[in-house]
């Protein structure tokens, strides 16, 4: 968009003001890095708007500690203590399918992804948080554990003022053509064609 302006203003009755703060529904996927990061970037505007942040990772390991986690729950403690900026909480959902070996099958891995979508569900049904990360979300759509009809259902029709973010790869068809915003992170190059591992503060 040329200087921050729309090329096409719809006739849909809205006033300027209305149509820029409608709440959004964005997605981020690709194979590209970038995707949570990006995510949580928008998620720290809202923070210093006030805004009550809810991060809900899928698939990564409880054990995996990401720079990010840490950073929000230190903001999270100055908002209490202080304040400043927004609320913050921070869930790691399910069993960490991908990155690590956990104990259990299959269908216990879909049961832990069903109920932390329930959680979720429940919470925009009653307006919990600002803005929501549903970092990694993707996949346990994309391998069939939640269904996508049902999610599509409960984010177009989320109450009052919330706006969610969802990341990861294969993003589901009907997932992207409801997003307000779909951002598709394409690999140019990368350190690790040249065989090098993250690092921390890169990738951590």
């Amino acid at each position: 968009m040329p200087q921050g302006q729309p090329t096409e203003v719809p006739k849909d009755g809205l006033t300027t003001r209305q149509r820029r703060n409608r709440p959004l529904l964005m997605l981020h996927t690709g194979e590209m890095k970038g995707k949570s990061t990006s995510a949580f970037g928008m998620a720290l505007r809202g923070w210093n708007q006030g805004w009550d942040i809810g991060v809900f990772q899928f698939v990564k390991s409880a054990k995996w500690k990401v720079g990010e986690e840490s950073a929000f729950k230190a903001l999270g403690r100055l908002h209490d203590e202080t304040g400043e900026g927004g609320a913050v909480e921070w869930h790691k959902m399910g069993e960490g399918w991908s990155w690590t070996r956990k104990q259990g099958t299959e269908d216990d891995h879909a049961s832990a992804a069903r109920e932390g979508w329930a959680e979720i569900a429940r919470r925009i049904r009653s307006e919990r948080h600002g803005f929501y990360v549903l970092d990694e979300f993707t996949y346990p759509l994309h391998w069939g554990w939640i269904d996508v009809d049902e999610v599509v259902d409960v984010l177009t029709n989320r109450p009052g003022h919330q706006h969610v973010v969802i990341t990861g790869r294969y993003a589901p068809q009907k997932l992207a053509d409801a997003a307000d915003l779909v951002v598709e992170m394409t690999k140019v190059k990368h350190p690790m064609d040249a065989g090098q591992k993250g690092q921390r503060g890169i990738e951590w």
